[in-house]
């Protein structure tokens, strides 16, 4: 621990298969972390791993922080933690700051950031990319919409579980990045499941195949990480097709009020509408094979 080192009074709301392992990364960092799960027996998880406080309520949680950070589910379960009765923003001292982690709209993180001001509280969205592996190996990418001054606030206990962060501008840019970076996945994991598909259907030793493509112009993170296991119809690796079509969702709506064309991604949407009515939504987001190899359903 650098001699410089101040530890910090935060809170973390959220302990889903990102949440908890973040908050634990703050934790190992030093800092004075409070969490708060809707689950009570995820909290209790956690505090078996590491030293912190549980509280009952995230008004609690965030009562006298530093900062609050939070991963939930979608917009409404972040009104809820923030603004609702037993909500953050409820507690928060003045120049404390709300970092959120979760996937929403731009929308709902503008409509907050101008809440959480009346309060002088500052609100930064802040989506991550790189699933629950990057969050339990703590090198997650974050993308971030924040006003500078509050970004330089944090950027430090960010650093403890991620590899990349960079400021992209004002509240609402973080979404709207994080918006992009589904909109590339949903094509590549498409293009690959495809791909595939083809090799298969060619009598292609597909492992061979992506052996040597994968040092060409064809590599990517997808085909590096699920190649193998499309191939061997294992589909159980972290983020989930009903995950994906929420985020999805938000592209889609976003794209119609900023008139951006989205066709691909309207598509592999749609596919993955399939795989959920195969009973496969809570296998990741891989999965896309099967609807072209004809597999059973998936789910139980």
């Amino acid at each position: 621990m650098s001699p410089a080192f101040q530890a910090k009074k935060v809170a973390f709301l959220g302990l889903g298969v990102m949440g908890f392992p973040m908050a634990g990364y703050l934790a190992k960092a030093g800092h004075q972390v409070t969490i708060y799960n809707r689950t009570a027996q995820k909290a209790d998880d956690w505090l078996k791993k590491h030293q912190g406080t549980q509280a009952n309520t995230p008004a609690q949680a965030a009562k006298d922080q530093d900062v609050v950070f939070a991963c939930v589910g979608n917009d409404q379960d972040l009104r809820q933690i923030t603004v609702g009765e037993e909500g953050a923003f409820n507690q928060m001292s003045p120049g404390s700051i709300f970092v959120d982690h979760t996937t929403t709209s731009a929308i709902v993180a503008q409509e907050l950031s101008k809440i959480a001001e009346k309060s002088d509280i500052g609100f930064i969205d802040a989506p991550v990319s790189g699933g629950q592996a990057g969050a339990e190996n703590g090198v997650l990418t974050v993308m971030i919409g924040a006003q500078q001054a509050h970004y330089d606030k944090v950027k430090d206990l960010i650093d403890c579980y991620a590899k990349m962060q960079k400021c992209l501008g004002p509240v609402g840019s973080g979404q709207k990045a994080k918006m992009v970076n589904q909109i590339c996945i949903a094509g590549v994991v498409q293009g690959l499941s495809e791909a595939l598909h083809f090799a298969m259907q060619s009598g292609l030793n597909t492992q061979d195949v992506v052996d040597v493509i994968s040092k060409g112009a064809a590599q990517s993170w997808q085909m590096d990480n699920r190649a193998k296991t499309m191939s061997q119809g294992q589909f159980d690796f972290g983020f989930a097709v009903d995950w994906m079509r929420k985020d999805l969702g938000i592209v889609l709506e976003h794209a119609k009020e900023v008139g951006a064309h989205l066709p691909i991604t309207a598509l592999v949407d749609q596919f993955y509408s399939q795989v959920q009515a195969n009973r496969g939504g809570r296998f990741d987001t891989s999965s896309l094979i099967t609807l072209l190899n004809k597999q059973p359903k998936i789910g139980n």
